[in-house]
Protein backbone atom coordinates (compact mmCIF):
# COMPACT_ATOMS: atom_id res chain seq x y z
CA UNK A 1 0.00 0.00 0.00
CA UNK A 2 1.46 3.27 -1.10
CA UNK A 3 2.43 6.22 1.77
CA UNK A 4 -0.14 9.10 1.62
CA UNK A 5 4.00 10.82 2.45
CA UNK A 6 5.59 9.00 -1.00
CA UNK A 7 6.44 11.71 -3.30
CA UNK A 8 3.95 11.95 -6.48
CA UNK A 9 7.17 12.16 -8.67
CA UNK A 10 10.45 11.00 -8.26
CA UNK A 11 13.75 11.65 -10.09
CA UNK A 12 17.00 10.54 -9.71
CA UNK A 13 20.02 11.02 -11.42
CA UNK A 14 18.54 11.84 -14.37
CA UNK A 15 20.19 12.19 -18.18
CA UNK A 16 19.28 12.14 -21.89
CA UNK A 17 20.90 13.24 -24.64
CA UNK A 18 19.70 13.65 -27.98
CA UNK A 19 21.23 11.38 -30.49
CA UNK A 20 23.51 10.17 -27.47
CA UNK A 21 25.33 13.62 -28.54
CA UNK A 22 23.65 16.40 -27.66
CA UNK A 23 23.43 16.85 -23.86
CA UNK A 24 19.86 18.04 -22.46
CA UNK A 25 19.65 16.73 -19.18
CA UNK A 26 22.66 16.11 -16.91
CA UNK A 27 22.09 14.87 -12.89
CA UNK A 28 18.82 16.11 -12.29
CA UNK A 29 17.12 14.89 -9.17
CA UNK A 30 13.93 16.00 -7.44
CA UNK A 31 10.52 14.79 -5.52
CA UNK A 32 7.15 16.78 -6.32
CA UNK A 33 4.43 16.13 -3.87
CA UNK A 34 0.73 15.64 -4.53
CA UNK A 35 -0.90 18.79 -4.81
CA UNK A 36 1.90 20.97 -5.08
CA UNK A 37 2.34 23.60 -8.36
CA UNK A 38 6.28 24.26 -9.20
CA UNK A 39 7.89 26.00 -12.16
CA UNK A 40 10.66 24.64 -13.89
CA UNK A 41 12.75 27.69 -14.78
CA UNK A 42 15.05 28.50 -16.95
CA UNK A 43 16.91 29.81 -20.15
CA UNK A 44 15.49 28.46 -23.91
CA UNK A 45 17.73 25.35 -24.18
CA UNK A 46 18.25 24.43 -20.59
CA UNK A 47 16.56 21.38 -20.38
CA UNK A 48 13.09 22.25 -19.29
CA UNK A 49 11.06 20.87 -22.42
CA UNK A 50 12.54 17.57 -22.77
CA UNK A 51 12.34 17.07 -18.77
CA UNK A 52 8.49 17.53 -19.21
CA UNK A 53 8.68 14.91 -22.19
CA UNK A 54 10.50 12.31 -19.76
CA UNK A 55 7.79 12.89 -17.06
CA UNK A 56 5.24 12.67 -19.30
CA UNK A 57 6.83 8.89 -20.95
CA UNK A 58 7.33 10.13 -24.28
CA UNK A 59 11.21 9.85 -23.97
CA UNK A 60 12.96 8.08 -21.94
CA UNK A 61 16.12 8.72 -19.91
CA UNK A 62 19.68 7.20 -20.80
CA UNK A 63 20.55 7.20 -17.34
CA UNK A 64 18.65 7.30 -13.91
CA UNK A 65 15.64 6.67 -13.03
CA UNK A 66 11.73 7.81 -12.62
CA UNK A 67 8.85 7.14 -10.61
CA UNK A 68 5.91 9.09 -11.23
CA UNK A 69 2.61 7.49 -8.88
CA UNK A 70 4.30 4.71 -6.79
CA UNK A 71 5.87 3.01 -10.11
CA UNK A 72 9.11 3.19 -11.95
CA UNK A 73 8.36 4.41 -15.30
CA UNK A 74 10.74 2.52 -18.02
CA UNK A 75 10.22 1.83 -21.59
CA UNK A 76 9.84 -1.27 -21.15
CA UNK A 77 7.21 -1.41 -17.86
CA UNK A 78 5.12 0.92 -20.48
CA UNK A 79 5.22 -1.64 -22.30
CA UNK A 80 2.37 -3.44 -19.77
CA UNK A 81 -1.04 -2.18 -21.41
CA UNK A 82 -2.54 -2.19 -18.25
CA UNK A 83 0.23 0.16 -16.70
CA UNK A 84 0.31 2.31 -19.59
CA UNK A 85 -3.16 3.03 -19.75
CA UNK A 86 -3.13 3.33 -16.04
CA UNK A 87 -0.09 5.96 -16.40
CA UNK A 88 -1.22 7.82 -19.40
CA UNK A 89 -5.25 8.64 -17.85
CA UNK A 90 -3.05 10.43 -14.87
CA UNK A 91 -0.84 12.57 -16.57
CA UNK A 92 -2.17 15.74 -18.90
CA UNK A 93 0.41 16.89 -21.06
CA UNK A 94 0.14 20.41 -22.74
CA UNK A 95 2.41 21.68 -25.97
CA UNK A 96 4.04 24.88 -26.15
CA UNK A 97 2.83 24.85 -30.05
CA UNK A 98 -1.01 23.82 -29.86
CA UNK A 99 -0.77 23.02 -33.18
CA UNK A 100 1.57 20.05 -32.36
CA UNK A 101 -1.15 18.62 -30.00
CA UNK A 102 -4.47 19.64 -31.55
CA UNK A 103 -5.36 17.55 -34.88
CA UNK A 104 -9.10 16.46 -35.29
CA UNK A 105 -11.22 17.44 -37.26
CA UNK A 106 -13.32 19.35 -34.83
CA UNK A 107 -13.00 20.95 -31.36
CA UNK A 108 -15.46 18.28 -30.01
CA UNK A 109 -13.30 15.24 -31.72
CA UNK A 110 -10.63 16.99 -30.84
CA UNK A 111 -11.65 16.73 -26.83
CA UNK A 112 -13.25 13.19 -27.35
CA UNK A 113 -10.33 11.56 -28.45
CA UNK A 114 -8.57 10.97 -24.63
CA UNK A 115 -11.81 9.57 -22.98
CA UNK A 116 -12.20 7.08 -26.72
CA UNK A 117 -8.57 6.12 -26.04
CA UNK A 118 -8.99 5.10 -22.27
CA UNK A 119 -12.14 3.56 -23.42
CA UNK A 120 -14.70 5.33 -21.31
CA UNK A 121 -18.51 4.51 -22.17
CA UNK A 122 -20.22 6.61 -25.19
CA UNK A 123 -22.36 8.15 -22.81
CA UNK A 124 -19.81 9.04 -20.58
CA UNK A 125 -17.45 10.56 -23.21
CA UNK A 126 -20.25 13.00 -24.76
CA UNK A 127 -20.73 14.18 -20.83
CA UNK A 128 -17.16 14.71 -20.29
CA UNK A 129 -17.12 16.99 -23.30
CA UNK A 130 -19.48 18.74 -23.05
CA UNK A 131 -18.88 19.57 -19.55
CA UNK A 132 -15.10 20.80 -20.51
CA UNK A 133 -16.34 23.00 -23.29
CA UNK A 134 -18.70 24.81 -20.75
CA UNK A 135 -15.91 25.10 -17.96
CA UNK A 136 -13.60 26.55 -20.58
CA UNK A 137 -15.77 28.76 -22.19
CA UNK A 138 -15.62 27.04 -25.98
CA UNK A 139 -19.36 25.26 -26.40
CA UNK A 140 -19.84 27.98 -29.30
CA UNK A 141 -16.53 26.21 -30.80
CA UNK A 142 -17.51 22.89 -30.50
CA UNK A 143 -18.38 22.16 -34.71
CA UNK A 144 -15.68 24.61 -35.62
CA UNK A 145 -12.28 22.83 -37.01
CA UNK A 146 -9.23 23.97 -35.63
CA UNK A 147 -7.10 25.30 -38.07
CA UNK A 148 -9.83 27.91 -37.98
CA UNK A 149 -9.43 28.85 -34.31
CA UNK A 150 -6.85 32.25 -32.88
CA UNK A 151 -3.80 31.08 -30.65
CA UNK A 152 -6.07 31.19 -27.79
CA UNK A 153 -9.37 29.30 -28.49
CA UNK A 154 -6.43 26.57 -29.97
CA UNK A 155 -5.14 27.03 -26.40
CA UNK A 156 -8.02 26.32 -24.96
CA UNK A 157 -9.10 23.49 -27.04
CA UNK A 158 -5.38 21.63 -26.04
CA UNK A 159 -6.34 22.17 -22.34
CA UNK A 160 -9.58 20.82 -22.91
CA UNK A 161 -8.12 17.74 -24.42
CA UNK A 162 -6.10 17.41 -21.03
CA UNK A 163 -8.52 18.18 -18.65
CA UNK A 164 -11.42 15.72 -19.67
CA UNK A 165 -9.65 12.51 -18.43
CA UNK A 166 -9.46 14.62 -15.36
CA UNK A 167 -5.67 13.93 -14.44
CA UNK A 168 -3.85 14.44 -11.60
CA UNK A 169 -0.84 15.38 -12.94
CA UNK A 170 -0.50 19.06 -15.51
CA UNK A 171 2.43 19.26 -17.09
CA UNK A 172 2.39 22.81 -19.51
CA UNK A 173 5.36 23.42 -21.43
CA UNK A 174 5.79 27.53 -21.53
CA UNK A 175 1.72 27.69 -21.28
CA UNK A 176 1.69 31.47 -22.23
CA UNK A 177 3.74 31.55 -24.89
CA UNK A 178 2.03 33.23 -28.11
CA UNK A 179 -0.63 34.35 -26.34
CA UNK A 180 -2.44 37.99 -25.74
CA UNK A 181 -2.58 39.86 -22.78
CA UNK A 182 -6.35 38.80 -22.29
CA UNK A 183 -5.60 35.03 -22.97
CA UNK A 184 -2.68 34.92 -20.48
CA UNK A 185 -4.71 36.24 -17.58
CA UNK A 186 -6.98 33.81 -18.73
CA UNK A 187 -4.95 31.10 -18.61
CA UNK A 188 -2.85 32.93 -15.09
CA UNK A 189 -6.50 31.95 -13.45
CA UNK A 190 -7.52 28.95 -14.89
CA UNK A 191 -3.93 27.50 -13.82
CA UNK A 192 -4.46 28.80 -10.14
CA UNK A 193 -7.94 27.63 -10.03
CA UNK A 194 -6.72 23.77 -11.04
CA UNK A 195 -4.16 23.92 -8.07
CA UNK A 196 -7.06 25.36 -5.56
CA UNK A 197 -8.54 22.29 -6.81
CA UNK A 198 -6.00 20.07 -5.94
CA UNK A 199 -4.21 18.80 -9.04
CA UNK A 200 -0.14 18.39 -9.16
CA UNK A 201 1.25 21.14 -11.58
CA UNK A 202 4.72 21.38 -13.44
CA UNK A 203 5.40 24.07 -15.75
CA UNK A 204 8.28 25.20 -17.79
CA UNK A 205 9.11 28.72 -18.15
CA UNK A 206 11.19 31.77 -18.81
CA UNK A 207 8.59 33.89 -17.84
CA UNK A 208 9.34 35.67 -14.17
CA UNK A 209 5.63 36.92 -14.33
CA UNK A 210 4.00 33.47 -14.20
CA UNK A 211 6.02 32.62 -11.01
CA UNK A 212 4.04 34.97 -8.05
CA UNK A 213 1.77 33.62 -7.13
CA UNK A 214 1.02 30.53 -8.74
CA UNK A 215 4.26 28.63 -8.23
CA UNK A 216 4.95 27.83 -4.72
CA UNK A 217 8.32 26.24 -5.46
CA UNK A 218 10.86 26.81 -8.79
CA UNK A 219 13.53 24.08 -10.26
CA UNK A 220 16.03 26.17 -11.73
CA UNK A 221 18.18 24.90 -14.69
CA UNK A 222 21.30 26.31 -15.77
CA UNK A 223 22.52 26.56 -19.85
CA UNK A 224 24.53 23.08 -19.20
CA UNK A 225 21.42 21.44 -18.41
CA UNK A 226 21.92 20.69 -14.93
CA UNK A 227 19.45 21.40 -11.58
CA UNK A 228 21.22 24.42 -9.50
CA UNK A 229 18.38 25.16 -7.46
CA UNK A 230 15.59 23.97 -5.74
CA UNK A 231 13.78 27.15 -3.75
CA UNK A 232 10.87 28.54 -2.50
CA UNK A 233 9.45 31.37 -5.17
CA UNK A 234 9.74 33.68 -2.97
CA UNK A 235 13.56 33.10 -2.18
CA UNK A 236 14.16 33.20 -6.60
CA UNK A 237 12.95 35.96 -7.15
CA UNK A 238 14.96 38.39 -4.74
CA UNK A 239 18.10 36.43 -5.83
CA UNK A 240 19.30 38.71 -8.74
CA UNK A 241 22.83 36.91 -8.75
CA UNK A 242 21.20 33.32 -9.34
CA UNK A 243 18.37 35.25 -11.94
CA UNK A 244 21.38 37.18 -13.81
CA UNK A 245 23.69 33.76 -13.70
CA UNK A 246 20.57 31.18 -15.13
CA UNK A 247 20.32 33.92 -17.96
CA UNK A 248 16.62 34.88 -16.60
CA UNK A 249 16.96 39.10 -16.20
CA UNK A 250 19.57 40.62 -17.88
CA UNK A 251 22.18 43.33 -16.76
CA UNK A 252 22.07 46.53 -18.28
CA UNK A 253 24.71 49.55 -18.40
CA UNK A 254 23.03 53.25 -18.30
CA UNK A 255 25.74 56.28 -18.51
CA UNK A 256 24.05 59.51 -16.78
CA UNK A 257 26.77 62.47 -17.54
CA UNK A 258 30.18 61.27 -16.34
CA UNK A 259 28.47 58.34 -14.44
CA UNK A 260 28.04 54.57 -15.60
CA UNK A 261 26.37 52.52 -13.43
CA UNK A 262 24.11 48.58 -14.52
CA UNK A 263 21.56 46.88 -13.19
CA UNK A 264 19.71 43.58 -13.74
CA UNK A 265 16.52 44.10 -16.30
CA UNK A 266 14.11 41.15 -16.72
CA UNK A 267 10.65 40.16 -18.27
CA UNK A 268 8.49 40.96 -15.33
CA UNK A 269 8.18 43.21 -12.26
CA UNK A 270 9.65 41.33 -9.77
CA UNK A 271 13.08 42.12 -11.73
CA UNK A 272 11.96 45.90 -11.48
CA UNK A 273 11.68 45.02 -8.09
CA UNK A 274 15.18 43.96 -7.94
CA UNK A 275 16.42 46.63 -8.96
CA UNK A 276 15.21 48.83 -6.85
CA UNK A 277 16.99 47.40 -4.16
CA UNK A 278 20.59 47.64 -5.54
Amino acid sequence: MRSASEPLLEVRGLGYAYLGRFPALDEVGFTVARGETVALLGANGSGKSTLLKVLAGLIFPDRGSYRAFGQEVTEDALEDAQLNAGFRSRLGFVFQNSDAQVFSPTVREEIAFGPLQLALPQDQVEARVDDVLRLLEIADLADRAPYQLSAGQKKRVAIASVLVTNPELLLFDEPTAGLDPRSQQWLLELLAELARAGKTILLATHDLDLLDPLAERCLLFSEQHRLVADAATADVLADTELLLSLNLIHEHTHRHGPFVHSHPHGPSHHANRAEASL
